[in-house]
């Protein structure tokens, strides 16, 4: 079993105590092009507020049906831009859908965008769970594991090794040719997001972290159980929807993978999922002013902690 990778995001991430991140688009909504001068803006706001990392997903592309175009922008082209314009919080995406794209790209996109935040960037990756892509991308959805598989190793190999031999479904190297650059450290962090297709001790074995969704409380201990069991103290990270009350003493109703709750709530809701021992947790926090939502999510609620 691999004892984890880090670099600086790594380590932002994952050196104890339990840290929060928030995900774009930090404004507008999911099915439109969010102006990214006021996404930049917000990005310096969650990290002068705090937030240990800035996440953004892979839809290649948009499925009305699904009503979800992610941040609209591809995740290589927008890390890349946020790294330009904040300093030291982590950049992740969550996440990479391997079976859609070529593992060489995908290495040395991983590995520029590592090198140029100098070491922030910690890669979620997927196998894809929007049908029409596959065949859009002529690729077979029954073989997506397999192909994740094959992926995360191919990856490990091109960042590890010099002029490595290999030979895959997407093609060979002979070992006369290197993948250039190299990332800051042995490898970039990988976390496969949710059961990408694989049994547990795959994940464990293979993963530097697991990232999985929003889940009760009751069913996140047992998955937490499981994960320790077989991942040791390698890294847990979860997602959860965020709808923060002006009454601080409202009790939490259910939402969409999240809940609508007050600040004291919320306050008691982190600390529980610390002391179960998650390790980091990404909030999609909601509001018409997404300044406001995120200044008073750190405010009402981090800062409490």
């Amino acid at each position: 079993m691999d004892d984890g990778h880090r670099n600086a995001g790594f380590d932002r991430l994952f050196s104890g105590e339990l840290t929060v991140g928030t995900g774009f688009p930090l404004t507008g909504t999911r099915t439109e092009r969010p102006d990214p001068d006021r996404e930049m803006r917000l990005a310096g706001l969650a990290e002068e507020l705090g937030y240990d990392a800035l996440w953004a997903r892979d839809v290649p592309l948009f499925w009305p049906r699904f009503g979800d175009a992610g941040q609209t922008y591809d995740p290589w082209t927008f890390l890349g831009y946020a790294a330009a314009h904040t300093d030291e919080i982590a950049l992740g995406t969550a996440s990479v859908v391997l079976p859609l794209r070529h593992p060489l790209h995908v290495a040395k996109q991983a590995a520029s965008l590592d090198q140029l935040s100098d070491g922030r960037f910690v890669m979620g990756v997927a196998t894809g769970d929007r049908d029409l892509e596959f065949p859009a991308f002529d690729r077979e959805i029954e073989a997506r594991g397999e192909r994740f598989r094959e992926a995360v190793t191919t990856l490990r190999t091109l960042w590890r090794e010099e002029y490595p031999t290999l030979d895959g479904e997407w093609g060979q190297l002979d070992g006369g040719m290197d993948l250039v650059p190299k990332p800051t450290e042995e490898t970039v962090p990988l976390l496969p997001t949710g059961h990408s297709r694989q049994e547990l001790d795959w994940l464990a074995d293979h993963g530097d972290g697991w990232f999985f969704y929003h889940l009760p409380e009751d069913t996140l201990e047992s998955y937490l159980a499981d994960w320790r069991e077989l991942a040791g103290e390698k890294p847990y990270a979860m997602a959860v929807r965020v709808d923060l009350t002006d009454d601080p003493t409202a009790e939490p109703e259910p939402i969409h993978l999240g809940y609508r709750a007050g600040a004291e709530w919320y306050v008691d809701y982190v600390r529980r999922l610390a002391d179960l021992g998650v390790d980091h947790v990404t909030v999609a926090v909601k509001g018409e002013n997404r300044e406001a939502a995120l200044t008073g999510f750190a405010e009402r609620v981090l800062d409490q902690l």
